[in-house]
């Protein structure tokens, strides 16, 4: 592996003694100081429930179209549910990929006096003709939010914050889990285009064997296969942010399969509640030296209120959804722009 463009971490080094910890620790601050990405082993994913997400992730789009246009996200104004290929937009671009998203499962805010980005806050729609997706989709879900904490508590000491700073500042998380089949093309094609996550953390489990996730280093894109038994994993602007750049969120993308093949990956975003902001870290001196601020971009503004990063990011990719439940906050949007 050492031809690998991204560093690998053993999460389980954590549970090694003090020696092995700091070691993690070292190197989960240098990885995403240096390049904002990483390969992680360790983390108690079993086989078999890697082998039960991916049957069900293949399994879910086998259904007949008319199945999964049952629940397709044009109806739900929480942006859950199924899109179609070419339903979702990276930069103003069409991404050529299928999905669902799935959040966490809530009641809808009625309330017209709540801020904008509870709009976020719903119910989840899931296939009527596959009962056995949230099960699995459940099971996955609560075992890598362990995995996203326990790299937070890591994190934290490595910048010299207190262990829970995280917790604190967390509140109930924001989680979102997409489950992606980018089909084949015979030319090349944008599986999603150049983005930055909007939150904090990600952990990407990618199909075996299947390339097409480029990550961008000093000007140019890397690839980044995936290894057995280990997720990719990156941040987002919220950590950028919370560390005034000293951690760095990095531009990411995939490039859709040649046909006949397709390829599966399933993203795992582990975010702060809607209404909480990350506080600036209070960086031990010879980091905070090395900080290069906050990324400036103003076609993308990076927010510190978790919410509002999150209701940007939706209402570019699903410009469709947007149109049709939040045709006011669109028009609000354009006439600030």
């Amino acid at each position: 592996m050492t031809d690998l463009n991204l560093p690998i971490l053993d999460l389980s080094q954590l549970d090694e003694g003090p020696e092995a910890a700091e070691r993690f620790r070292d190197d989960l601050r240098a990885a995403t100081h240096d390049v904002g990405f990483f390969y992680l082993t360790g983390t108690g994913v079993t086989p078999a429930l890697e082998s039960r997400l991916h049957r069900a992730a293949r399994d879910f789009f086998a259904l007949p179209e008319a199945d999964k246009l049952a629940i397709e996200n044009i109806t739900s104004p929480h942006f859950r549910g199924y899109t179609r290929v070419g339903g979702e937009r990276t930069q103003g671009a069409v991404d050529w990929r299928e999905q669902i998203d799935i959040g966490p499962e809530r009641a809808a805010v009625t309330d017209p006096a709540a801020p904008d980005f509870a709009r976020l806050i719903g119910p989840n729609l899931w296939p009527a003709a596959q009962p056995e997706l949230r099960e699995v989709v459940s099971e996955w879900h609560d075992h890598l939010s362990g995995v996203a904490r326990k790299l937070l508590r890591a994190w934290a000491l490595s910048l010299g914050a207190p262990e829970d700073y995280f917790d604190e500042h967390f509140g109930e998380p924001s989680t979102l889990i997409k489950i992606v089949r980018y089909p084949g093309k015979e030319d090349v094609a944008q599986g999603v285009g150049a983005h930055k996550d909007s939150g904090v953390l990600t952990l990407l489990w990618v199909e075996p064997g299947k390339g097409g996730l480029q990550v961008e280093r000093d000007g140019e894109w890397v690839d980044a296969p995936p290894v057995p038994g280990a997720f990719v994993v990156n941040i987002g602007e919220l950590l950028e942010y919370a560390t005034q750049g000293y951690l760095i969120a990095t531009k990411h993308r995939v490039i859709s399969p040649r046909l006949p093949d397709d390829r599966i990956s399933v993203p795992f975003f582990f975010n702060p509640a809607l209404d909480k902001r990350l506080p600036l870290i209070e960086l031990p001196a010879d980091l905070a030296a090395q900080a290069r601020g906050v990324t400036q971009d103003p076609a993308n503004p990076i927010h510190s209120l978790y919410g509002e990063n999150a209701l940007k990011s939706r209402l570019r990719a699903h410009p469709d959804v947007a149109g049709i439940h939040h045709a006011d906050l669109v028009a609000v949007r354009a006439a600030a722009s």
